[in-house]
């Protein structure tokens, strides 16, 4: 007689684990489109990079079971250490890892599922080379899916900011703010890329979301907009004092340049079943 299959107890997760936050209006809807084109199932293995503290990490996890495997990468110990706390002694098939997205360990091995949210914005200077070294560990047959806000992603701020600095003629601070702009990556970029480095089945969509703000501190507070999208304005300053003051102006003048919408952009392709 054959032996009987053991049965597997794992600690029951929390729900919260398994579920995308409903609180995160940022993160959860570029999370949502992503699950819609990533290719899910049981046994699968999957590397999620940047994965931050574990979204959407902890729901692919729950989906692939006890049969597959999940590795989520962080270059940030801050937010690896955070992730592990939230894991517990849940889905022992996930591991969290610290490591650099541009130069990944080698002894990672390959995998079925690469995907990121949000973390193609981390694939700076040369996102094309990014791509192709993450290719190396995807499976013949495999999928890679990663979001990313694409360009024109909150445009009508952008052009508000570009004319408050040409009518205070501030020119060094423009062009600095013009070439930041033009690094920003487009759904037709992210599209000639993955062609390029040879995926199939290629497949790009934006889908919109609006941010909504107040005036004033409510916007230049923003949880959404301050945690990158302003800083990179201020960034453009040297006296922060004169940043502070133009930004004020900014905000103070939220009502011409709403609605503020962001392009949510996933972009997917498959490696060649060799």
């Amino acid at each position: 007689m054959m032996p009987t299959p053991k049965s597997h107890h794992f600690p029951t997760p929390p729900s919260w684990l398994s579920e995308l936050p409903r609180k995160d209006y940022w993160s959860t809807p570029f999370a949502e489109s992503l699950l819609t084109h990533l290719e899910l199932s049981q046994g699968i293995t999957v590397l999620d990079i940047a994965c931050g503290s574990g979204l959407p990490t902890f729901y692919l996890a729950h989906h692939v079971g006890h049969t597959g495997n999940v590795v989520g990468l962080d270059m940030s110990e801050a937010q690896v250490m955070r992730a592990r706390t939230y894991q517990g002694p849940h889905y022992p098939w996930l591991e969290f890892r610290q490591g650099d997205i541009r130069h990944l360990p080698s002894d990672l091995g390959t995998f079925d599922r690469i995907t990121g949210n949000l973390s193609f914005m981390f694939f700076r200077p040369n996102r094309k080379k990014a791509l192709e070294q993450l290719t190396h560990f995807l499976k013949p047959g495999g999928q890679l899916v990663l979001t990313f806000p694409s360009l024109g992603t909150f445009d009508s701020l952008w052009k508000r900011v570009d004319q408050e600095m040409v009518t205070q003629r501030l020119a060094r601070e423009q062009q600095a703010f013009t070439e930041y702009r033009e690094e920003r990556p487009s759904a037709n970029d992210a599209e000639q890329w993955l062609t390029e480095i040879g995926l199939e089945r290629v497949q790009v969509k934006e889908y919109p979301l609006e941010v909504e703000t107040e005036a004033g501190q409510a916007f230049l507070r923003h949880p959404l907009l301050r945690g990158g999208f302003l800083d990179d304005i201020y960034e453009c300053f040297t006296d922060q004092q004169r940043a502070e003051s133009f930004m004020q102006i900014i905000a103070n003048d939220v009502q011409s340049f709403l609605p503020l919408i962001a392009h949510r952009c996933i972009m997917s392709g498959w490696r060649s079943p060799e």
